[in-house]
């Protein structure tokens, strides 16, 4: 399980280092995809497809909503490894795609990893502090039916 928040320098070369507490975890082989909400997702090569069922609802069939969502995540996906510091190179267009910067934000969220621009992950926090309790009563409600 991934756990916590870690800010990380990028290095010249667009270099950021994966924080000790989550490469072992993570392994050797690793996948680094755009997500939700301009972020990013890093994820152990084997828990990609896991991770995809889990947003899809284990669709069968591939129907519009299934594909969309395969396309999203899979042709904005890399395989990356790191090199001996535990640091990866980011591509361009990930990098653009989350607007990182000089500093990002590695957020362990149970089963994955995220990476944010600093200045939105820190805007963000503060939304979600702030309605933090209406998520879980909606979830509460959810799961009384």
């Amino acid at each position: 399980m991934f756990l916590g928040t870690y800010l990380v320098s990028v290095t010249s070369g667009k270099r950021i280092s994966i924080p000790s507490v989550f490469r072992e975890n993570l392994g050797k082989e690793l996948i680094l995809s755009q997500w939700y909400e301009e972020c990013l997702v890093l994820t152990a090569k084997g828990s990609l497809n896991t991770l995809l069922e889990r947003v899809t609802g284990d669709q069968k069939t591939i129907i519009s909503p299934v594909r969309k969502t395969e396309h999203f995540i899979f042709a904005s996906s890399y395989e990356v490894v790191p090199d001996e510091q535990g640091r990866i190179v980011v591509p361009d267009r990930l990098m653009d795609y989350a607007k990182l910067k000089d500093q990002v934000y590695f957020l362990g969220v149970g089963d994955r990893v995220e990476i944010w621009n600093k200045e939105i992950w820190e805007e963000r926090e503060k939304e979600v502090a702030q309605d933090a309790a209406d998520y879980i009563e909606e979830l509460a409600k959810r799961n009384e039916r």
